[in-house]
């Protein structure tokens, strides 16, 4: 029963689920939520040390609970997708409400489609890895399948990580270096990968170039349903979760380096990324906070990871660490203090 927090995750879209209904300065009330009552609900619960024990780690592997959670949001992220696109074309709305929709309809996409894609494309089963692609094509993102998996990982904490915020780079800086950093990242990575398997650009092996056909065939889809002021709305939605993306990767590394051993760099270790153990950020990440973890074994799934003491520590969850990083004087003297030595 411990475990039954975790449906915490889906309280994002019961919120925008309730927006709909509530109508008028409701809709915002996912916006509200994450930005408002997650971080005074963050405030008030302590976070929590304890470890897993060996057999509560085999239990929650072995429970298919967890990964049923993450499968349940193809269904969830997609069914607010298309009503929502739907319910924007109908509804006579005020600007107001219709930018507040499509700030929570880009929320959902960000924290139960991007967020849950990044768990499932660390999967090794093809189908695990295929539902990742799928919750990213509405965010017009799948790239982020090749770049996250051959190049972050690899690459973080690096001149050469483009997710890898630099000490005293605003996130608005960011949000361009990183969204065009991936994008090239991720074409190099695939020419390299094509150049391996001898195979040319139309080959069945070009991930890259078939995304962009899926993605714009999405596009046309919906064009061909909900016109072309649904076309913008969709890309509306599709840019406010993937800056919300990026808002994430910006706090997750922010100024935190790998030294150079020569033409190599040192390994990647629990220092290269911020951590967070604060409650509610954790369950309705998936666990996503405890990045230092993730990132010292990107194989483990989302239910036993652990919160890394010895690395560094956000101050804060991740919904306020976004709100602050979005003023850069009181995000850089907040945390340029909390940066190893050997990142300044």
């Amino acid at each position: 029963m411990r475990d039954i927090k975790y449906l915490l995750a889906y309280t994002i879209p019961a919120s925008t689920i309730v927006g709909i209904k509530l109508g008028g300065i409701g809709s915002y009330t996912t916006v509200l939520y994450a930005f408002g009552l997650i971080p005074l609900w963050e405030a008030i619960i302590a976070p929590n040390p304890t470890k897993l024990s060996d057999t509560a780690v085999q239990n929650r592997l072995a429970n298919r609970f967890f990964d049923g959670m993450l499968y349940f949001n193809l269904l969830l992220v997609y069914s607010i997708l298309i009503y929502g696109l739907w319910f924007l074309i109908q509804t006579p709305l005020q600007s107001f409400e219709t930018v507040g929709y499509l700030l929570s309809f880009g929320i959902v996409l960000g924290t139960n489609g991007i967020n849950v894609a990044h768990e499932l494309g660390h999967r090794t089963t093809k189908i695990e890895r295929l539902l990742a692609k799928i919750l990213l094509l509405p965010a017009l993102y799948m790239h982020f399948y090749i770049e996250h998996n051959f190049g972050h990982h690899v690459n973080v904490g690096t001149p050469d990580d483009p997710a890898t915020s630099k000490k005293n780079q605003s996130v608005f800086s960011f949000w361009f270096t990183s969204v065009v950093g991936q994008i090239r990242s991720a074409t190099a990575i695939q020419k390299k990968l094509l150049h391996n398997r001898t195979a040319g650009f139309f080959s069945i092996y070009n991930d890259f170039f078939y995304y962009q056909l899926f993605q714009l065939s999405y596009l046309i889809i919906v064009g061909y349903f909900f016109g072309i002021e649904g076309v913008f709305f969709a890309l509306s939605i599709a840019l406010v979760a993937v800056l919300l993306l990026e808002t994430i990767n910006y706090i997750e590394h922010y100024g935190l380096i790998r030294e150079s051993k020569g033409k190599r760099y040192e390994r990647v270790t629990p220092m290269h990324s911020w951590n967070s153990n604060h409650a509610i950020g954790r369950l309705v990440l998936y666990e996503l906070t405890r990045h230092s973890d993730h990132h010292h074994r990107a194989s483990k799934k989302y239910q036993i990871l652990e919160s890394i003491e010895e690395s560094p520590q956000l101050p804060f969850g991740y919904t306020t660490s976004m709100l602050i990083a979005l003023v850069p004087p009181i995000w850089f003297k907040m945390m340029n203090k909390r940066l190893p030595k050997k990142a300044d």
